[in-house]
């Protein structure tokens, strides 16, 4: 899947990234997230549909996004 590489998002204490090739753009990612840190963007997923962004200065790398995504596609490290 050449056009559904990951997207990375990255500052100096934690990253936060989607698999846009597993990712089917559901939404709970965005519907969990207590911060608003994750919305939709412009980049598609897997079906075509826009898949997630994060606003990494919102993020507190709390994992309820990666914890409830259905197909395993959101992955947050904290550093």
């Amino acid at each position: 899947m050449k056009g559904f590489r990951p997207k990375t998002y990255k500052d100096s204490k934690k990253s936060w990234t989607n698999f846009r090739g597993l990712c089917k753009s559901c939404g709970t990612c965005i519907e969990v997230c207590p911060v608003k840190a994750l919305s939709y963007g412009k980049d598609l997923a897997y079906y075509g549909q826009p898949a997630p962004d994060c606003d990494i200065k919102k993020c507190v790398a709390c994992k309820l996004c990666e914890i409830n995504c259905p197909d395993s596609a959101i992955r947050v490290d904290k550093k």
